[in-house]
């Protein structure tokens, strides 16, 4: 039997890549109502962007696919680079430093047990 997954990505995110991991661990493998519970308590700025996709993806799971939401659950959940922004620090000498900002694709994927 095959399983029918409902998918959503977050793309351009202004999170780096390891702190969106660190809290995606939290949810793989959770059902879905358990997770946003998960994420509605988890202090960072990282479970907000997760919250708000996870949420797509169960949307995307009921209207598209016709799927139950409370029989949900996290089959997949990803962080992947992103694009860098390039920004520029004054230093000495009229001179400047290049830095990045990091950005993230987030992807949460769901299905039905």
């Amino acid at each position: 039997m095959d399983i029918i997954e409902a998918e959503a990505t977050a793309r351009q995110v202004r999170i780096s890549t390891d702190k969106a991991r660190r809290v995606l661990e939290l949810i793989r493998g959770k059902s879905a109502s358990e997770a946003i519970t998960l994420l509605k308590f988890t202090p960072t700025k990282g479970a907000r962007y997760i919250e708000k996709t996870l949420k797509s993806a169960m949307s995307n799971a009921e209207h598209n696919l016709g799927l139950d939401i409370d029989k949900l659950f996290v089959v997949r959940a990803t962080a992947d680079q992103g694009a860098y922004m390039r920004r520029f620090r004054p230093v000495s000498h009229g001179r400047a430093h290049a830095f990045r900002r990091h950005t993230s694709h987030i992807t949460v994927a769901v299905a039905e047990k």
